[in-house]
């Protein structure tokens, strides 16, 4: 496909550099620092201008161009934009929103603002931090097949009884796959004989039931459950639709917001959270309302910076895990490094599902991992594929030897991936690949 970028800040370039390998890509950007980067850096067409021009979206090729993915870090512009191009283009159009009434509106009025696919930033955002909360001690999770298979990732932070065992040793759950170890900047397909270290990331793919039991193994003891207080800090969008994920999912929590008229707003709509009005870097108040006792804190503010000062201000009272906003993808691992314990950005989550929805004709579900040094890859498997009715332990030497079968469902049915076991047309697959050969192994597939 001609795929057509508007915007190439942290999405923008996310998206063309997972795409640029089997597509031809044009970027659009006002930044001319950013379109040099980009030209030098991946193999795209950048071009210097404003994407909601028609006269720059034509140079660009808009006429023949099969995708326009508006994805600046304005909302007005992205739309502007894909409403643009429909007047002289067929090119379907994704624009990425924050304001969730836009949001709203395309969801009641199929193509409305001449968009054919919408992704919602805050709300995705929000989704991340519930699926995060419900797993102790996880810094990042993904579900795939329908929630029958889950990814979750988890760091080893202090001595534990897995630090200084063999995976074979650590591998004692019968639904459950060590997937790769993060260490040092670099991701580790293990086997058997790894020993796991003091500080690695594992990631793990499985059934949630044994990911759950699994995740108690790592956390330290005073990780909480889900059911422990939760607090929110902000009233922002992403503090809101959080609180509201929660309110679904019976989860009561507590929401602080420094502003009166935002704070009265709140607590109108969200009947199930208490919200209180207040500073919350203010640790009096803070130990007043026995905030030091709650099992996990969110800072949601507008603000990365007060993100960072509530967190740490929080865990220096004694709150047992905190989870930040970090807008800035530089900063996420400045965050965890001094002591957040996950650091959830949205930009890195809304390219997450562009991506996953420009390539959902050759796959079901997409989770980027480390950096994108990895991917978690769900696909439904036809007659042609090379690993149709065989076993994984033959077919998988016909693939590159940093891909792992984490988990096979078939008929909405879990099956562990062992190595006798025959996948057959029609089940579904969740792989772990290295980022760098992720397209070679599709074609495979």
């Amino acid at each position: 496909m001609k795929i057509l970028i508007v915007g190439a800040g942290e999405v923008g370039s996310n998206i063309a550099t997972s795409l640029s390998d089997n597509h031809d890509v044009v970027v659009v950007d006002t930044d001319p620092e950013m379109v040099e980067q980009l030209t030098y850096s991946i193999d795209v067409l950048a071009i210097e201008g404003d994407g909601s021009s028609l006269d720059i979206l034509q140079q660009a090729g808009l006429e023949d161009a099969d995708m326009l993915i508006a994805s600046t870090d304005d909302d007005e512009t992205n739309l502007v934009t894909c409403g643009t191009a429909k007047t002289v283009s067929d090119a379907f159009t994704i624009a990425r929103v924050r304001n969730k009434s836009f949001f709203q509106t395309w969801k009641q009025s199929e193509g409305a603002f001449g968009v054919d696919f919408m992704v919602s930033t805050n709300l995705l955002t929000a989704d991340n931090i519930a699926r995060v909360i419900g797993l102790p001690a996880a810094v990042d999770v993904a579900t795939f097949a329908g929630g029958l298979v889950q990814m979750a990732e988890f760091e080893l932070t202090q001595e534990n009884e897995l630090v200084g065992q063999t995976v074979a040793d650590a591998d004692r759950f019968e639904s459950l796959t060590f997937a790769a170890l993060a260490r040092d900047g670099d991701v580790i397909i293990p086997d058997g004989e790894t020993s796991i270290e003091l500080g690695d990331r594992i990631i793990i793919i499985g059934e949630p039931t044994s990911i759950q039991a699994f995740s108690r193994t790592v956390a330290p003891p005073n990780i909480p459950d889900e059911s422990d207080d939760i607090v929110i800090v902000g009233g922002s969008d992403i503090g809101y639709n959080t609180a509201r994920r929660l309110e679904e999912q019976d989860i009561e929590s507590r929401l602080i917001e420094q502003d009166g008229d935002r704070a009265r707003e709140l607590a109108e709509t969200l009947q199930q959270t208490l919200i209180l009005n207040h500073d919350a870097t203010d640790s009096e108040f803070l130990l007043r309302e026995n905030i030091d006792q709650v099992g996990t804190l969110i800072a949601a503010t507008d603000s990365d910076e007060k993100n960072l000062l509530v967190s740490l201000v929080a865990n220096n009272i004694g709150v047992q895990r905190t989870i930040a906003i970090v807008e800035d993808g530089e900063y996420a691992s400045l965050f965890e490094a001094v002591g957040i314990d996950v650091a959830v950005n949205p930009r890195e989550v809304t390219a997450e599902e562009i991506i996953r929805f420009t390539q959902e004709r050759q796959i079901e579900n997409l989770s980027l991992i480390e950096n994108r040094q990895a991917e978690i890859i769900e696909l439904e498997i036809d007659e042609d594929s090379i690993l149709t009715n065989r076993p994984i332990e033959e077919s998988i030497t016909d693939l590159p030897s940093a891909v792992v079968i984490g988990a096979v469902t078939r008929d909405r049915e879990f099956i562990v991936p062992r190595g006798d076991t025959v996948i057959k047309a029609g089940d579904h697959i969740v792989l772990f690949v290295s980022t760098d050969i992720a397209s070679d192994v599709m074609s495979y597939i």
